[in-house]
């Protein structure tokens, strides 16, 4: 008798409970909620089924048991949750309502969510554009090494390449032109420069001043010879002067090609 007015009361709390609300697709739960025995199960469910509900904790309550549900709402509407439990091994029962009320996010009348509002795609972005991306930060480093390669190819055979006499003699006439060069500097220069094409020409049996007459109207050694006789006399030139055109007949010629005459030259009296 007093099994029986426990039971009675277990029913008439279920079916006073408050309802529960959810939206649709956000699970809830219900914790601590005592059902008379038998002990029950979730009723297998179909595709179709508006509720989802689990069991996740079950313990014995004297003659009762405690449960802890949870459910998720896929259509709005109110629902008794007590529709998608069973007795288990066949047995039955009669449950009081478990009622539940799912919500709908969208208005009224709206079945499918609100369109995306169009909006312009970024201009950059995507597995296009960093291929695009990195060709090109590809293509840009091989033109880079190339030209650094071929600088040092460049590089590596000019430090290979002799210096010719043209080179050396170079900064010395630049210094005579600045009148950066001494006085004794040019004279020793100009005597190298005497010493070296009487050599070359077969002057050395003329007198010297014989000799340099010729060399001055000479067309290789005329040039050179005449510029730093003006230049020792007027250290500053009176018309621009073509370097180039000046050392031609020295370009083809070892930069050391003027070292035994100059020392021949210095150390005749």
């Amino acid at each position: 008798m007093r099994t029986a007015s426990i039971a009675a009361v277990l029913v008439l709390a279920g079916s006073l409970r408050a309802q529960e609300e959810s939206s649709v697709g956000v699970p809830a739960r219900i914790d601590d909620l005592v059902l008379p025995a038998p002990e029950l199960e979730v009723v297998p469910v179909s595709a179709a089924s508006p509720i989802v509900l689990r069991i996740t904790a079950k313990n014995p309550h004297g003659t009762a048991f405690r449960y802890d549900l949870e459910y998720t709402g896929l259509d709005p509407g109110e629902y008794d949750l007590s529709k998608w439990l069973q007795p288990l091994a066949g047995a039955s029962a009669v449950l009081s309502p478990i009622p539940v009320k799912i919500r709908s996010l969208l208005p009224a009348g709206q079945v499918l969510p609100h369109p995306p509002v169009p909006a312009r795609a970024p201009v950059l972005g995507g597995y296009r554009a960093f291929l695009l991306v990195a060709g090109i930060l590809w293509i840009v480093g091989l033109i880079a090494i190339l030209r650094i390669g071929r600088k040092r190819a460049l590089a590596a055979a000019e430090s290979a390449r002799p210096r010719t006499l043209a080179e050396r003699l170079r900064p010395l006439v630049e210094q005579a032109i600045a009148g950066r060069l001494s006085w004794v500097e040019r004279a020793r220069l100009e005597l190298s420069l005497v010493a070296y094409w009487r050599k070359r020409l077969g002057l050395d049996a003329l007198e010297p001043r014989a000799a340099l007459a010729q060399l001055r109207e000479h067309a290789d050694a005329g040039p050179l010879l005449r510029s730093l006789e003006d230049w020792l006399h007027a250290p500053v030139p009176a018309h621009e002067v073509d370097l180039a055109v000046l050392l031609a007949p020295y370009r083809d010629l070892p930069a050391d090609a003027l070292e035994m005459t100059e020392v021949r030259a210095l150390a005749s009296p």
